[in-house]
């Protein structure tokens, strides 16, 4: 069941919310003059910040962040509000610069966070510890590095658990990892980046059978998308590739599928575009912001 009331976050039941959308350089995007962001940099309405989840139980007020991403002060304002919400963590998927630079705020030129819990897997650990201006947020106890290890389930509390697992991605100075996040009665599945879907040791298509919401890297609609270079070798799965790959699952398996972290030349950010719609005419959307996904 997804909700997007805003009502529904005065009930009992924990939930997901969308943060953001956007791949890393976020929409509008720096330098970008083109017609895709032109519109995008004088109306606020149709700008979108980087890909982004947030983790809210009602019942204890405690919140957690899925990424520290260039938006972290909006999406930290908005999962917070105001105040009534406790930040409990951030997990971070990654070590590209939308999943991790967000950080940079809880350090003492901004928040001065106190022993923020971050959870990351051993590389990205390492790199936090080993590089500036992030070892500094370790130094001065501004962060607690907090190990994860593959499909090690991570308990938040007493009945929500996040589940990291490791996904082929290009792994400069970490590991990439997605992220299964599991409640009462739901579970939601988040894979911001990863590369090319025949490439991964698990079958997508088993992934989505197995639990009840899916948001997925839709990074690139199609081949062609960039202008004057060749996308043979981007290994984001297109969403045209995803959309064929899950061509033969029944209509409700289609439903549960989200494409997220898009980049600003894709045409799923305009609503009224041709591929918009023909996306969603085979049973797929893209994520939206501040949709909620019931736990």
């Amino acid at each position: 069941m997804i909700v997007s009331n805003p009502a529904f976050s005065a009930e009992d039941t924990p939930y997901v919310i969308v943060l953001g959308i956007a791949q890393d350089g976020g929409a509008p995007h720096a330098g970008c003059t083109k017609a895709c962001c032109a519109e995008r940099w004088d109306d606020p309405e149709k700008q979108f910040s980087v890909s982004c989840l947030g983790i809210v139980d009602p019942r204890t007020n405690e919140v957690w962040m899925i990424d520290a991403t260039p938006d972290f002060p909006e999406q930290y304002h908005v999962l917070a509000q105001n105040g009534k919400h406790t930040l409990k963590g951030i997990f971070l998927t990654h070590a590209h610069i939308g999943h991790y630079t967000g950080l940079v705020h809880l350090g003492r030129e901004v928040m001065g966070a106190k022993s923020m819990p971050v959870y990351a897997m051993p590389r990205m650990r390492t790199f936090l510890e080993s590089n500036g201006p992030w070892d500094q947020l370790v130094s001065l106890d501004q962060i607690k590095l907090k190990l994860l290890e593959n499909e090690s389930p991570q308990a938040l509390n007493d009945r929500l658990t996040v589940i990291p697992f490791q996904v082929p991605h290009r792994d400069e100075y970490s590991e990439t990892v997605g992220y299964r996040v599991v409640g009462p009665s739901f579970s939601l599945v988040y894979i911001p980046d990863i590369d090319k879907w025949e490439r991964w040791e698990r079958d997508i298509n088993e992934v989505i059978l197995e639990n009840d919401y899916i948001l997925i890297d839709g990074t690139f609609f199609g081949d062609g998308e960039i202008p004057n270079r060749s996308m043979e070798g981007i290994p984001h799965p297109f969403i045209v590739e995803s959309m064929e790959r899950f061509g033969n699952l029944p209509g409700k398996e289609k439903s549960k599928v989200r494409f997220i972290h898009l980049n600003h030349t894709n045409p799923v950010l305009h609503s009224e575009s041709s591929e918009r719609k023909n996306m969603t005419l085979k049973g797929y959307k893209a994520a939206r912001r501040n949709e909620k996904f019931k736990l």
